[in-house]
């Protein structure tokens, strides 16, 4: 059966090409599940899978997408029935298994989330990975014993993907948000989602040189990482904790293990793609009651065509010039 699909080569001379492609389910890798992709969303990981990090991706031609949702064409394990609604975020998909960017994906069953009652398909491609990444941070963090009245959390790439579904996650659990952005036209929106305070980048980007600083927050989700981590970390009260999400400014941290061992700071790491079975349906169960923001998620998407999100948004995500999340239409129902 053909269908259409984000299809990135590798040229001779070691450039990378992408281009929308007809393919077949026969060529797909082995998996006890072919589901029929209706949603995808566009990730930071995703854009650099498109654009030929091997650090990502090994082998190309390869089609990105670590998320999707849709409804299962053919399975032959038990768990799952043809017409059944899921989604997929993480694990190898996108990565160096065919992913979410094409109709049709094929998929170890272990992958495979039934999709969550009140929630549409598009609504959990809003969510996706980001989604997780952000609910994992607040749920790692509160195993910690922090609660709201510890004092504010910090956000950083508030405007991003996790970053949005952190803020509007934290202000549904009650807890004082100060979102920090580059975005000098973010403001009304991060507030829409729920944040008391808005920084900029400067409030996280301390150049003392000192080991620690005056204690201002109860702990921060970073996707920044950098310096900015390690002014989280230096800015924190005791007992407070600091998840690391991402690296969008520098995989290193030159830090003191002052906070760790004067503050008794918890730096605290979410590698999503790798969440067991047993906790991302933990996480799913409870976006659907205590960490229900449905009424924020239309807010945080914009939907886009696989055409635009690959003429357009790909390049853009890499650029920092997105809000929210991308959710990509791949079929109809």
């Amino acid at each position: 059966m053909p269908f259409k699909a984000l299809w990135v080569t590798e040229t001779a001379d070691g450039k990378f090409e992408r281009n929308i492609v007809e393919r077949v389910i026969d060529d797909l890798p082995q998996g006890e599940v072919v589901i029929r992709v209706l949603y995808s969303a566009l990730n930071y990981k995703d854009a650099l899978s498109a654009t030929g990090n091997k650090g990502i991706t090994r082998k190309y031609p390869h089609t990105p997408g670590i998320d999707a949702a849709g409804i299962v064409e053919i399975s032959r394990n038990e768990q799952f029935a043809t017409g059944d609604e899921v989604i997929i975020t993480g694990n190898d998909l996108g990565m160096n298994t065919c992913g979410g960017f094409g109709e049709f994906i094929r998929v170890p069953a272990a992958w495979v989330v039934r999709k969550p009652e009140g929630y549409t398909l598009k609504e959990c491609m809003i969510l996706g990975t980001a989604g997780v990444t952000a609910a994992l941070a607040l749920h790692k963090m509160e195993l910690l014993g922090l609660h709201p009245d510890q004092g504010p959390i910090v956000v950083t790439g508030s405007t991003g993907g996790v970053g949005s579904i952190a803020v509007s996650l934290l202000a549904k659990s009650g807890y004082e948000v100060i979102a920090v952005t580059g975005k000098n036209h973010a403001h009304e929106y991060l507030q829409h989602l729920g944040a008391h305070k808005i920084e900029t980048r400067e409030f996280v980007n301390d150049t003392s040189g000192k080991a620690l600083l005056r204690p201002q927050w109860a702990g921060a989700i970073d996707t920044v990482g950098g310096n900015t981590l390690l002014t989280l970390l230096k800015g924190c009260k005791p007992e407070g904790a600091v998840v690391s999400t991402g690296l969008v400014s520098s995989p290193k941290l030159e830090a003191t293990v002052y906070p760790f061992i004067l503050n008794g700071v918890s730096l605290l790491g979410v590698g999503s793609a790798e969440t067991p079975m047993t906790t991302r349906l933990l996480i799913w169960d409870k976006f659907k009651d205590t960490w229900n923001i449905r009424d924020k998620l239309n807010a945080i998407a914009k939907e886009v065509t696989l055409e635009e999100l690959n003429l357009t948004y790909i390049d853009s995500i890499l650029q920092g010039k997105i809000m929210g999340r991308i959710v990509i239409k791949i079929a109809e129902k």
